[in-house]
């Protein structure tokens, strides 16, 4: 089991250097599959925080600060009530939720890539970050409502990415303090040489993800994330189905 946590982390973060988000979509359905829907999603929110942690210093001179500082306040205003919401949800019905998330998020990301809208003001910024703050808090996947946002208001991809890494790195340890403080039992049981080689994941990952970003299109390394995804949020979700029916 830890060979497969280490391989899915190990795939999240070349997803996350590549294409700026990811990690969550990728690996959370599966994570959940494998350790159960708290664990799992207690999991990805500290393994987002180490990996966007660990590429602001890559992408610093293009992050969006002002942009950066909306998405994030709006963001704890929707931790907090997801945190909540999930500790007192039962596992079948969690794994649903984050299984329909993902899917969801999915459908959304390949609509709105063709859609012709275009948002401004700062409404839809405060509302991207609540959205993103309570489905990271509650599935560990906040990239969705962001990503909405970033297609409808025609952020530069580049900007876009690079802001994400502090605003999820943030997001995330209010997520991680605030299930510490609710309930402490979210924790996964890993001694700290397995937190230590998850740790190396994240690095090879991250590294791996900067070579591999030389030699493929963002069309290519998009399609594979949306297709790994699509599979593991359905298993998620088939697999909640059954527990709770």
């Amino acid at each position: 089991m830890l060979a497969m946590v280490l391989g899915l982390v190990l795939l999240g973060a070349v997803a996350q250097r590549v294409a700026g988000l990811g990690f969550a979509m990728l690996a959370s359905p599966f994570l959940v599959l494998l350790l159960g829907p708290h664990v799992g999603v207690f999991l990805i929110n500290v393994c987002g925080v180490v990996s966007s942690t660990l590429i602001i210093p890559r992408v610093w001179k293009d992050i969006d600060w002002s942009m950066f500082r909306w998405l994030t306040v709006a963001s704890i205003a929707g931790s907090v009530p997801g945190v909540l919401a999930a500790a007192h949800m039962d596992s079948g019905p969690l794994s649903i939720f984050v299984g329909g998330v993902v899917l969801i998020a999915l459908i959304l990301s390949l609509s709105l890539s063709r859609a012709d809208v275009v948002v401004t003001g700062k409404a839809p910024r405060a509302v991207a970050g609540l959205a993103s703050g309570l489905t990271n808090a509650m599935a560990g996947v906040g990239g969705p409502a962001v990503s909405a946002y970033a297609v409808l208001s025609r952020w530069p991809q580049r900007s876009f990415a690079a802001t994400l890494q502090p605003f999820f790195a943030c997001m995330g340890l209010v997520a991680v303090a605030a299930k510490l403080a609710v309930d402490p039992s979210q924790a996964p049981a890993l001694d700290w040489w397995m937190w230590g080689l998850i740790v190396v994941a994240i690095i090879a990952g991250i590294l791996g993800g900067e070579r591999l970003q030389r030699h493929v299109s963002d069309r290519s390394a998009r399609i594979f994330v949306i297709t790994i995804a699509f599979a593991g949020a359905i298993m998620a979700l088939v697999e909640g189905l059954v527990e709770v029916l």
